[in-house]
């Protein structure tokens, strides 16, 4: 299977746009290296393996009533 790869400065420069969040020049670099050391570190999980017979972890929701 190839792997993709992202282009970390052309994904701040959309998500900025997306989200109406100007990113100054002096500090694009910043946060473009924050993103890609994020994404590093978010590997560590994403690729994983996990065995195939894993279960589904419960879900536990809040309970909101007004008779309380």
């Amino acid at each position: 299977m190839m792997k993709k790869s992202l282009d970390m400065q052309q994904y701040v420069e959309q998500m900025a746009l997306l989200v109406n969040l100007p990113i100054s020049p002096e500090s694009m670099t910043g946060v473009v290296n924050n993103f890609t050391t994020i994404a590093e570190i978010a590997s560590l999980v994403t690729e994983f393996p996990l065995p195939d017979n894993i279960e589904v972890a419960p879900i536990f929701q809040t309970y909101l009533s007004n008779n309380i």
